[in-house]
């Protein structure tokens, strides 16, 4: 990490209609250049809708989000999404869902098609490019998704559950190449913030995991992972904090 804040999430609180409850109260915390934050808490605590307020999708009640010092007001180009379901098009080709992240580009229909063949062959797709997504695995939907969302070089990946639809398997690898793909120098993407419902896997990516309350969430932590990387599963630190977490989370 440098000290840079990329992404600072000021006393955001939401709720759906005036007059009804709130979904989150006063959420504040940051993402600086290179850091991983991981969001975690009690299901239907208002993750998920936190994440899209972060990009863009959904305005705050109260409070605000900024990207470079920017409010966000809107979808920007500096931050892209990864959904939990894949959200790709069915009716598109694997190399069509992912030029439709460079449609917002001034590229050329030549441009794009060669950077969404450049990142079918990072994301080992090759010869997939022409098929339809109904005849991939999870894993490599996912793998199409994340080349969509990394295609216009922005410099924060907001992921919702990546992997939670995956088998553990494929999930672990599918991590292993996430992390690679941040250490990579010819990728644009330094700062992640991922929603997560494993302690594990947070504590595996994450630099810091913010856990939320219960509705109205709140911000009940914020505990940092000082950990090398590459991480150990088995090392009595990593488990110690996973500990630490299920703990936090629980009471």
């Amino acid at each position: 990490m440098t000290g840079l804040q990329i992404v600072s999430v000021d006393k955001i609180s939401f709720r759906f209609a005036e007059g009804e409850a709130s979904i989150m109260e006063n959420i504040s915390f940051g993402a600086e250049k290179g850091e991983f934050v991981s969001l975690m808490g009690p299901s239907g605590c208002g993750k998920s809708t936190l994440l899209r307020i972060i990009a863009g999708l959904i305005k705050p009640s109260s409070g605000k989000v900024t990207y470079m010092n920017r409010q966000i007001r809107g979808p920007t180009p500096g931050m892209s999404f990864v959904f939990q379901d894949f959200a790709l098009l069915p009716w598109l080709t694997n190399l069509e869902n992912i030029k439709l992240g460079l449609s917002l580009t001034n590229l050329t229909e030549e441009e794009k098609t060669a950077k969404a063949m450049g990142l079918i062959d990072k994301f080992g797709l090759a010869g997939f490019e022409d098929y339809y997504p109904n005849v991939l695995s999870g894993g490599m939907k996912q793998r199409i998704g994340i080349a969509r969302a990394i295609a216009s070089e922005p410099h924060v990946l907001l992921m919702d559950e990546p992997f939670s639809a995956l088998d553990e398997l494929t999930a672990n690898t599918l991590r292993g190449d996430i992390m690679f793909m941040l250490q990579s120098k010819d990728i644009s993407v330094n700062s992640v913030i991922m929603v997560t419902h494993n302690v594990e896997e947070a504590v595996e990516l994450s630099d810091k995991i913010v856990v939320l309350t219960g509705k109205p969430a709140t911000v009940k932590e914020i505990a940092t992972v000082g950990i090398a990387r590459p991480r150990n599963k088995r090392d009595p630190k990593f488990e110690e904090i996973v500990d630490e977490v299920y703990a936090t989370i629980a009471k």
